[in-house]
């Protein structure tokens, strides 16, 4: 059973199969961006792309992603290490405070900008609402995403 993570076909581990997809990501891969937070899919600390869609990995057994493209945080930049717009956008509107969320948020605002390349306010509002920030920089969130969207078009 293989599946592709940030663009490398990888034959999974028998051992892994039954996991969710965080856990393999971060003890079986080392890939520790992706962050748990509550395990139940409800604040989006875990987001990764699946197919180009936002996913809770902390949901999502290995078993159901064979031949699946799976993005994480460390595959959004460019191999040459250009950041993606999104995390360059963050970087300048000096978005996180203790970091935690940030990349299920940025992962969430990716595939949004992948699919809507000049949301509005409302559909950035819907996009984000399941990723949560107990810092509370949803403002700060929003402005770089703004940004990244202006940056892209």
């Amino acid at each position: 059973m293989k599946l592709e993570i940030n663009g490398k076909s990888i034959e999974i581990p028998e051992a892994w199969r039954e996991a969710r997809l965080l856990w393999w990501l971060r003890d079986g891969l080392g890939l520790i961006g992706t962050r748990f937070g509550c395990g139940v899919g409800a604040c989006g600390a875990c987001t990764v792309h699946v197919d180009d869609a936002p996913q809770r990995s902390c949901l999502l057994p290995v078993s159901s992603l064979e031949g699946r493209r799976v993005r994480t945080i460390e595959g959004l930049a460019d191999p040459d290490g250009t950041l993606h717009p999104v995390q360059q956008a963050w970087i300048d509107e000096s978005v996180p405070q203790c970091g935690y969320c940030q990349a299920g948020q940025i992962m969430s605002a990716a595939a949004l900008l992948e699919s809507e390349p000049a949301p509005d306010d409302e559909r950035i509002e819907r996009a984000m609402s399941g990723n949560l920030c107990r810092c509370g920089t949803y403002a700060r969130i929003r402005k770089a995403i703004r940004r990244a969207a202006e940056a892209q078009s």
